[in-house]
């Protein structure tokens, strides 16, 4: 999946030359946390709700612009950019957002930690009534081809998979998500089989 399919369209955005107390009006009342700031149509900046709590007070008291607070030169990706990478990156910064631009350092869009949450529900279908079994596959090369047999040929239909690390054994769990079934006979197929179920929700 591409951030342009989950990213908000045409953002709202602010100038520089806008006051902080504009800036928090803004957020208040679109219930948002992040503000590109644009320069001739380009971007230029970043204002963030924490930003803005940082400072507040002070700006009552001080002549403060939004170009001293704003955060120049933000981390920005396109929108072809692939959402695992926008998430990667926000992970790496500890950010809240990413400002989306096109090639001409145009603002299209934003994603937000919310927006990558609603990626991921949608791709592992968490919403969908589902069944899930955990597993431990191995170091077998077709260990994972396997699996995924045996739970089809035991009327298992698999929406999604996931992979972590166990934190106690320090290896790998594959979480297969189906669709709702019974999962008795697959998770017996599979310990049959040789594999390790840690968990199995019907």
């Amino acid at each position: 999946m591409r951030v342009e399919e989950w990213m908000v369209k045409n953002p709202i955005t602010v100038t520089k030359d806008q006051t902080i107390q504009e800036c928090v009006d803004l957020m208040k009342g679109h219930s948002i946390r992040h503000l590109p700031v644009v320069e001739n149509k380009k971007l230029s900046g970043l204002v963030t709700e924490s930003n803005l709590r940082e400072v507040f007070l002070a700006s009552m008291i001080e002549d403060l612009k939004l170009e001293d607070v704003m955060i120049k030169d933000p981390i920005t990706i396109t929108p072809d950019t692939e959402i695992e990478d926008a998430a990667k990156i926000i992970y790496r910064h500890k950010i809240g957002g990413l400002p989306v631009i096109d090639n001409d350092d145009h603002v299209v869009g934003i994603i937000t930690v919310a927006d990558l949450v609603a990626a991921f529900i949608e791709l592992m279908g968490l919403l969908k009534s589902s069944s899930r079994i955990d597993v431990i596959l191995g170091e077998e090369p077709e260990a994972f081809e396997t699996v995924s047999r045996l739970i089809r040929s035991h009327g298992g239909e698999i929406i999604s998979v996931g992979i972590s690390e166990h934190r106690l054994r320090r290896k790998r769990i594959y979480f297969f998500r189906l669709k709702k079934a019974e999962v008795r006979h697959i998770v017996g197929a599979l310990e049959e089989a040789g594999f390790e179920v840690v968990s199995s929700i019907a």
